[in-house]
């Protein structure tokens, strides 16, 4: 079987769930491309570009079936979810569509498709109360990085958002269940461990009736193999006096925090429904950044959201200039059916939204790249991710490595090239920065890797030699 991974991190861990599933149920990967019995595409609805690239993935692989490479094809995920209704008439060749909560059964369906069982050809579950268990993946990252997922689901009912009514209301992952899952995979070779949610700040309030985010981190910081905790996707809300002492405090956690702002108006967040103001964003930000020396703070935003004006827009962008987030991505706002803000009137000009997007991503472009100078001269550890390729910075093939600093997540983020012949992935090298290329750095090693500590013997695994993954970046 093959099995190709769409979306974003999130759906990232679904996939390694799914694929350890089917291994421990004897299914055999083979690479993308060559013959194969089944191939499962786990896809992505959240916006229409992601809509898109799904159902042309979907389309290849109905040509590879009428060929005869592929026997059979399941369309799993966020786009089946999203348009389980239409999802068959549009592809009616397709042998199976999974929801989001039905991958727990994705085994089974694989059996009765090869089977030729003859059975209905969707499977639906209704959101669990409780979070699902993400043990036993078969993971397709590098070794030595992994998300996690905390929680699933998302409360907020942000007007441009259709994830609750794909994903479901917010369920939290209890704290011992997610100290279990960072402890199974640092057995497995973790380093750096990437935590995501669609809304984690929120972490703790619906099981506990609190937000319990910072007494979740204070417990896996005490997981001594990890270098690296990062955290992603953190909304402007919920930042208590306690998470600020363990944001400030822990060993693990790096100074850097994903938060998805989306604009800066207050009519436009009370538009999106965003909850929050200006003054409380400016507020927390600068709290932040003030108790995590260093903090590389990323955020997303969207422009063009129906009825934004010029001066709004504008706001946004001297917003963007005075703030100087070290990293930022700005979307186009796309209309997505179903949501509350495709009702606005007054909605944006393509032409208008793209112009926009262009001017905020210009004025981000000298900030983060003025970001990256501060950084040449200094010491930081750099993570490798793998060989560079092939007379990258000048060095010869097989003596140069690509890794990442601290200010720099996974796919979404710049990269840092580093000379020497012996490196492994994930090694933590201490290096100086040499220079600064745009978004990424050229680092000086400083002494060999140091010995890694030894940890316990790993489960065997077997590598999906088919994974085609691609990472979005998230806006949520």
């Amino acid at each position: 079987m093959s099995f190709i991974s769409l979306g974003c991190s999130k759906n990232l861990v679904d996939s390694e769930r799914m694929l350890g599933l089917l291994s421990q149920d004897g299914f055999a990967l083979v690479p993308e491309g060559q013959p194969s019995d089944l191939v499962i595409v786990n896809t992505c609805g959240f916006i229409d570009a992601a809509r898109q690239e799904s159902c042309e993935v979907i389309e290849e692989l109905l040509d590879r079936k009428r060929a005869g490479a592929v026997k059979g094809v399941v369309v799993a995920g966020c786009l089946a979810e999203r348009q389980k209704d239409v999802l068959l008439e549009e592809f009616p060749e397709v042998d199976q569509v999974v929801g989001v909560f039905g991958r727990e059964e994705i085994a089974r369906v694989s059996r009765r498709i090869l089977g030729g069982l003859e059975e209905q050809r969707s499977l639906f579950r209704p959101a669990p109360v409780q979070a699902q268990d993400d043990r036993a993946r078969l993971r397709i990252t590098p070794r030595h990085f992994a998300y996690l997922k905390v929680s699933e689901g998302c409360d907020r009912l942000c007007t441009f958002c259709a994830i609750p009514y794909m994903r479901g209301k917010h369920v939290t992952k209890p704290i011992e269940q997610v100290v279990a899952e960072a402890r199974e995979l640092v057995a497995d070779g973790v380093r750096e461990l990437i935590l995501v949610a669609q809304d984690m700040t929120y972490y703790g309030v619906d099981l506990y009736g609190r937000p319990r985010l910072a007494e979740l981190l204070k417990e896996l910081d005490q997981v001594e193999e990890l270098d690296w905790i990062r955290i992603l996707y953190n909304y402007p809300n919920y930042f208590t006096e306690e998470l600020y002492e363990v944001l400030g405090s822990a060993r693990r956690i790096i100074p850097y925090l994903d938060m998805p702002l989306q604009h800066i108006n207050d009519r436009m967040l009370r538009m999106m429904n965003r909850r929050h103001t200006r003054a409380e964003t400016e507020s927390i930000i600068a709290r932040l950044r003030a108790t995590m020396p260093g903090l590389v703070l990323r955020t997303t935003l969207i422009v063009g959201f129906p009825g934004e004006t010029e001066s709004e827009f504008r706001e946004l962008l001297d917003f963007v200039e005075a703030t100087r987030f070290e990293r930022l991505g700005a979307f186009a706002y796309s209309l997505e059916p179903d949501t509350p803000a495709a009702r606005l009137p007054n909605h944006v000009e393509q032409a208008v939204k793209e112009e926009r997007q262009a001017r905020i991503m210009a004025a981000q472009q000298p900030i983060a790249e003025a970001f990256n100078r501060t950084l040449v001269g200094r010491t930081l550890d750099v993570l490798v991710d793998g060989p560079a390729p092939a007379g990258a910075g000048g060095v010869p093939a097989g003596e140069a490595w690509l890794g990442r600093t601290y200010a720099d997540a996974p796919d979404v983020d710049g990269v840092t090239l580093l000379a020497g012949p012996d490196y492994r992935p994930g090694d933590l090298v201490p290096c100086e920065i040499v220079e600064a290329r745009g978004h990424d750095l050229i680092a000086s090693p400083l002494a060999p890797a140091p010995p890694r500590r030894k940890r316990p013997r790993p489960r065997p695994r077997r590598r999906p030699a088919s994974s085609s993954l691609t990472i979005l970046d998230g806006m949520s």
